[in-house]
């Protein structure tokens, strides 16, 4: 089949944990004699230094036309004082609304090689295996009015939290149909006992509940979900939640798998005639200009999104679980980054890559 993919490095270990996840992309099109067509484009501080804007309108027209977005990371210290639409994440929130991408998928998963990893203990992170879908086009993010008005003592700043109906209920009905995939249990995240906006999102989220009667679901509080990530991990399956709140607690996953750099993302949008999903994936970690250009990098968690795009955008599912499985076999291996503390020297970003790039070459050889 053809792959059609918009490779975006972005900033910092961006385009180095995108080489390399490029690298695995490559070995898949060849195992699978796929038509493997890249183009390449500019968002974030990168773009504003070639185009003066975090999205150039290029970037958008390459997007639109692409089957798949592969995103490395976005943001630089330089730009911490820019004003909000000259700042590199401007441009990330610019392509997920032009790609009306509007479910963001972030498993979280225990590997057995990565428990002595986790500052937790090994019996709470041990299988662990959850998916957080996070609400990615409304809440405080996105709504209006926004904005710094006034001088002195009369400065004031507001953001608007805002969620209609539809934007709750679609984003629900991905949360069910993952459950249905999986161990048919959904956990609904909000902050109902305070925000008005929660409460709507409460019910909403009930009522779609009665469309899945072989689902079940439950409610949490945002503050007691945040505690119950780090006390007891494995009682999640899916996690549902709002903008803000989704973003906060993926981050808070990375201590269960050991490493920011290990966790994928895919953001989801609606299906293509072929039944394929309008997707683009990143890595959750950001651009980490301060070991940037060093060559130690994780690009597992970006290898990790090549394996969701597989899945989720060409419907290559056995291709993605043999990418999975080449990402385990490395861990096992022990030829890993720093931030993974490996028992030996620590592995380069491109040894990394290669070594998962030859692993899952190994398996479909044999296959």
């Amino acid at each position: 089949m053809d792959l059609n993919v918009l490779i975006l490095p972005g900033d910092g270990i961006g385009v180095e944990v995108t080489r390399e996840a490029v690298k695995v992309l490559r070995s898949v099109a060849s195992a699978g004699n796929h038509r493997l067509r890249l183009s390449e484009g500019l968002l974030g501080g990168a773009a504003i230094h070639q185009t003066g804007t975090p999205f150039p309108d290029e970037t958008r027209e390459k997007a639109l036309q692409a089957d798949a977005t592969l995103l490395g990371a976005v943001g630089l210290p330089e730009f911490d004082d820019a004003p909000p639409e000259k700042r590199p994440e401007r441009g990330l929130l610019g392509i997920r609304k032009a790609l009306e991408v509007y479910a963001n998928l972030r498993p979280v998963r225990s590997y057995k090689a990565l428990v002595d990893s986790s500052p937790l203990k090994n019996e709470l992170v041990d299988g662990t295996d959850m998916i957080i879908v996070r609400e990615l086009t409304g809440g405080l993010y996105y709504g209006t009015p926004r904005g710094i008005s006034g001088t002195g003592p009369e400065e004031r700043a507001v953001n608007t939290m805002v969620y209609t109906r539809p934007e709750i209920e679609r984003v629900a009905r991905m949360a069910f149909e993952l459950a249905r995939k999986r161990r048919k249990k959904v956990t609904s995240v909000d902050k109902s006992n305070v925000l008005e906006n929660s409460q709507l999102w409460r019910r909403v989220v009930t009522e779609m509940a009665a469309n899945y009667p072989d689902v079940t679901l439950n409610h949490i509080l945002v503050d007691n979900c945040a505690m119950q990530l780090v006390l007891n991990p494995k009682r999640f399956d899916v996690v549902l939640t709002e903008n803000l709140f989704g973003d906060i607690l993926s981050d808070e996953g990375a201590v269960l798998a050991g490493s920011i750099g290990m966790l994928p993302s895919a953001s989801i949008g609606s299906r293509r005639p072929s039944g394929a999903w309008t997707g683009l994936y990143e890595p959750v970690h950001g651009s980490a200009p301060d070991i940037a250009g060093q060559n130690k990098a994780n690009p597992l968690g970006a290898i990790g999104s090549v394996a969701a795009m597989l899945e989720y955008s060409f419907g290559l599912t056995q291709e993605a679980q043999t990418v999975y499985g080449a990402i385990e076999a490395v861990l096992n291996s022990g030829r890993v980054t720093g931030d993974l503390k490996p028992f030996g020297p620590p592995a380069t970003t491109s040894e990394v890559g290669d070594a998962v790039a030859a692993a899952f070459s190994a398996h479909t050889a044999t296959a």
